[in-house]
């Protein structure tokens, strides 16, 4: 019987996993990869501690960090996933869970940073330029296209919140909206859309990427007179939206209308008793990896109090 089992190695679950270490919490760490999705990136700025660092490097150096101090009290299952089928389920007064090898453990409690992934772009092209000009975050590879002319595509507050970023860098910034309304707040519009360097377009359709060794060229329908129209560009930013890695846990926590997992954010528990959740699988207002790791500490001090004050 495990004290904790955290699922999922990128910042948040790392973060735990070096703090329950120093408790003596006895924990299984269950992780398919390390990093999580700033693994894409090829240089991070804002991840505190170091000025740039590629996320592959980033992934390194999380596991190195846990691997150091995790000794003979953190085991650590990597290359596997929590099956979907099987689950995570409740078990007396704690929980089973289950790999997709078949692998099943007891534990007293479960700390969820699974993460998501952004929902990709799925037209002609994506593919071929994603890390070539096609990415999707904004936070971690803005600074790259400074002085560039860059496409923003997504109009709810995430999609500005980029384009707010990116005007600090960008030579210019033109952002498509797929319906004739923007979905973010009003008065965020109105701000981001005062900007000189800053253009919408709404009412597009999607049609295709080109380039040649790097993105140039953004093809997009004008619903309103159903021509095809292109944007030349440096760079395309894609914020249409995360999907949750949360299929595993669904009618075990409670899920919000997105499928993130709902917590309490003074301690990040879940509904469930014995269930905390950290990151971008949770309803937290911002997704970024200094955000998920200090969540994840504060989710490890919870339950090491939940284990110790029964």
């Amino acid at each position: 019987m495990y004290d904790l089992t955290i699922i999922g190695g990128g910042p948040a679950g790392v973060a735990a996993g070096v703090y329950a270490a120093r408790k003596r919490l006895k924990t299984l760490f269950i992780t398919k990869e390390w990093g999580g999705q700033s693994t894409v990136s090829e240089g991070i700025e804002n991840w505190i501690g170091t000025v740039n660092i590629p996320g592959a490097e980033l992934a390194q150096a999380l596991k190195k960090h846990l691997e150091a101090y995790k000794a003979d009290i953190v085991t650590v299952k990597e290359g596997e996933l929590v099956a979907k089928v099987a689950k995570v389920a409740k078990a007396g007064e704690g929980f089973v869970v289950t790999t997709e090898d078949g692998d099943t453990f007891e534990t007293k409690t479960v700390l969820i940073t699974s993460g998501s992934h952004r929902r990709k772009l799925e037209i002609p092209g994506a593919a071929q330029f994603e890390n070539k000009g096609i990415t999707y975050c904004a936070s971690c590879d803005g600074p790259l296209f400074a002085g560039k002319d860059v496409v923003v595509v997504g109009g709810g507050n995430a999609g500005f919140e980029t384009a707010a970023q990116l005007l600090a860098y960008a030579k210019s910034v033109t952002l498509l909206q797929r319906g004739v309304d923007y979905r973010a707040d009003p008065v965020t519009v109105q701000k981001v859309l005062a900007n000189p360097k800053m253009h919408g377009i709404t009412n597009t359709e999607l049609v295709e990427v080109k380039g040649d060794k790097f993105v140039t060229t953004l093809v997009y329908k004008d619903l309103a007179d159903g021509k095809n129209k292109g944007i030349s560009c440096g760079g395309i930013f894609v914020e249409i939206g995360l999907v949750p890695a949360t299929e595993y846990v669904k009618g075990l926590v409670e899920l919000n209308q997105y499928g993130q997992i709902v917590t309490d954010p003074r301690t990040q528990a879940t509904k469930t008793s014995g269930i905390w959740a950290a990151g971008d699988c949770t309803d937290v207002l911002y997704h970024q990896n200094n955000i998920a790791a200090g969540d994840a500490v504060r989710a490890l001090e919870d339950i090491y109090m939940h284990l110790h004050t029964k």
